[in-house]
C-alpha cells in the first residue's frame, strides 16, 4: 500500500521529536541529546527544530555539529531559518555556508546578511565563485536559480572504457546522476550518454556511437514551472541547462524540481487563505500579526458590505422572519461553489493550460456547470423550504435565488483569478476571501431582493 511508508516515516519523525523533547527536559543529559542529534539526518533535525518553541529550538541548535549547520539551514522552512540565522554571528554563518556547494549557497543567500554573502564569495575557489555569482544573477523561480553545477561531462571522441574510468575515479556520483553530458571542445552540448547504455555497451566503442540526442534542453531563463512540467511529462531524473550558444552550464535535477513544486504548493495554500508568507508556528505574536492583518482588513470591509446589504432589507426580514434562517444557506453554498471553480482555474493557470483565446469558452462552461448545480440544488432546497414553511412562493424564491447565486459564484470563480493574472498578481492570493465576499454580498442581495419583490 502506498500510504504505509508515509505513515511509518511520520511516526519515526514524531518519535524522534518526542525523544528530543524528553532529553531537553532532562537537563542533566546534554551529551545524550547531542549524540541523538548526531545520529539524525539533517532533514529530520529540521523537522524537530520546526516543531519546537524558540527557546528550546535554539538550545537544540547550539548542540548541532557546526559542520552540519549549512545542510540543516537548507532543510528548514524559511520562517524557522530566519530565527536560526538571527541567533548566529557572522563567523558562524560564513563557516556554515562554506560547507555547501555553490548552488546551495545561492539558495541560502537571500536570507543571509549582505556582508556574510560577500565574505563567503571571497572564500570560495575561483570556479565556484563564478558559479555562485551566476546562480545569484537569475531570478527566483527560474531554472538558473535551481540548477546544479555538479555534473559529469565526456567528449564524444572518448571511448566508453575512458568514460568508465572517469566514473571509477570519483569518490561518489553527484546525486541523481542518470547520464553523462557529451560536449565538444567548446563545451557545447552535443548529446547525452545514459548510464544504462554505458553499462551494457562494448567498452571499445566511442561515446558518439552510443550517445543519444538531449531530449529536453533547458535555458537558465526558463521558468521553473515549465521545467517542472517537462520533468513530469517525460519522467526525467536530470536535464542539461545550456546558454544561448549551446554551451553546457549545469543541470537541473528532479530533487530540485520536487522542492520547487512543494514550495510553490505551500505558497499557494497560504495565499488562498490570505497569508503573506510562510509562518513559524512559534513566531512572536507581532510577527504573526503582521503576516495576517492585511487580508483580515479586506475581509472586514467585505463583511461590512454584506451587513449593509442585509441592513437594506431589514423591513423584509421583519415581515418574514424565515428569510433570516434561509439566507445563510444561499450564501454558504455559493461561496463553496465559487471556491471550487477558483481552485480549478488557479491550478490550470499554474500548469499553463489556459490560453487567452479560450477564456470565453471557459466561463461559458463554468456557467453551464453553475446552471446544472443551481437547478439541482435549487429545486431540492425549494422543496425543503416548502415542507418547512408551507409556502410555495417562498420555495420558489429559494430555488431561483440558489440558481442565480451559483451562476454568480461560477462567474466570480473565473473572473477573479483571471483579473489577478492579467494584472500580474498571484491569482491564488486571497482568492477564497474575495470569492466568499462576492458570493456573500451577492447571495444576500439576490435572495432578499427576490423575497422583497415577490413575497413582501
Amino acid at each position: 500500500m502506498p500510504e504505509a511508508p508515509t505513515r511509518l516515516e511520520v511516526e519515526g519523525l514524531q518519535q524522534n521529536l518526542r525523544e528530543v523533547q524528553r532529553l531537553i527536559a532532562d537537563q542533566a543529559a546534554p551529551g545524550e541529546l547531542r549524540a541523538r542529534l548526531d545520529a539524525l539526518h539533517p532533514a529530520d533535525i529540521a523537522y524537530v527544530l520546526e516543531a519546537l518553541p524558540l527557546a528550546e529550538r535554539l538550545a537544540v541548535w547550539d548542540l548541532v555539529k557546526a559542520d552540519r549547520d549549512g545542510e540543516i539551514l537548507l532543510e528548514v522552512s524559511d520562517a524557522v531559518r530566519e530565527s536560526l540565522i538571527a541567533s548566529m554571528d557572522s563567523q558562524e554563518l560564513v563557516a556554515a555556508t562554506g560547507t555547501l556547494e555553490a548552488d546551495q549557497i545561492a539558495d541560502l543567500a537571500p536570507d543571509l546578511p549582505e556582508q556574510v554573502v560577500e565574505d563567503v564569495i571571497r572564500a570560495l575557489p575561483q570556479e565556484e565563485r563564478e558559479q555562485l555569482r551566476a546562480a545569484l544573477s537569475y531570478d527566483e523561480g527560474s531554472v538558473g536559480a535551481l540548477m546544479d553545477f555538479d555534473q559529469i561531462t565526456v567528449r564524444e571522441d572518448a571511448t566508453l572504457e575512458a568514460a568508465t574510468r572517469t566514473l571509477r575515479g570519483l569518490d561518489e556520483l553527484p546525486v541523481h546522476t542518470d547520464q553523462f553530458f557529451v560536449v565538444d571542445r567548446e563545451q557545447r552540448l552535443t548529446g547525452t550518454l545514459p548510464l544504462a547504455r554505458l553499462i551494457v555497451s562494448d567498452l571499445a566503442l566511442q561515446v558518439r556511437e552510443v550517445m543519444v540526442p538531449a531530449g529536453v534542453t533547458l535555458y537558465p531563463e526558463n521558468p521553473a514551472e515549465d521545467a517542472a512540467q517537462a520533468f513530469e511529462r517525460y519522467d526525467l531524473v536530470s536535464a542539461p541547462v545550456v546558454d544561448h550558444f549551446g554551451r553546457l552550464m549545469g543541470r537541473l535535477t528532479v530533487n530540485a524540481v520536487v522542492d520547487h513544486i512543494r514550495q510553490k504548493s505551500s505558497q499557494a495554500q497560504l495565499a488562498e487563505s490570505g497569508l503573506r508568507a510562510e509562518e513559524d508556528i512559534f513566531a512572536p505574536v507581532l510577527n504573526s500579526f503582521k503576516n495576517r492583518w492585511s487580508w483580515l482588513a479586506i475581509n472586514l470591509v467585505t463583511a461590512f458590505i454584506a451587513s449593509r446589504v442585509i441592513g437594506a432589507f431589514e423591513g423584509s426580514i421583519e415581515k418574514l422572519v424565515a428569510l433570516a434562517a434561509l439566507m445563510p444557506i444561499v450564501a454558504g453554498i455559493g461561496g463553496n461553489s465559487g471556491n471550487q471553480t477558483s481552485t480549478m482555474i488557479v491550478r490550470a493557470l499554474a500548469l499553463g493550460q489556459i490560453q487567452e483565446p479560450y477564456w470565453p469558452k471557459l466561463i461559458t462552461k463554468e456557467l453551464g456547470v453553475g446552471t446544472l448545480n443551481g437547478v439541482l440544488w435549487g429545486t431540492l432546497l425549494g422543496a425543503v423550504t416548502y415542507l418547512l414553511y408551507g409556502s410555495v412562493a417562498l420555495g420558489g424564491v429559494m430555488a431561483l435565488a440558489m440558481l442565480l447565486t451559483l451562476l454568480l459564484a461560477a462567474a466570480m470563480g473565473v473572473a477573479i483569478p483571471y483579473a489577478r493574472a492579467r494584472l500580474g498578481r498571484d491569482p491564488a492570493a486571497g482568492s477564497s476571501v474575495l470569492i466568499t465576499a462576492c458570493t456573500d454580498s451577492g447571495g444576500f442581495f439576490i435572495f432578499l431582493g427576490l423575497a422583497t419583490l415577490f413575497l413582501v
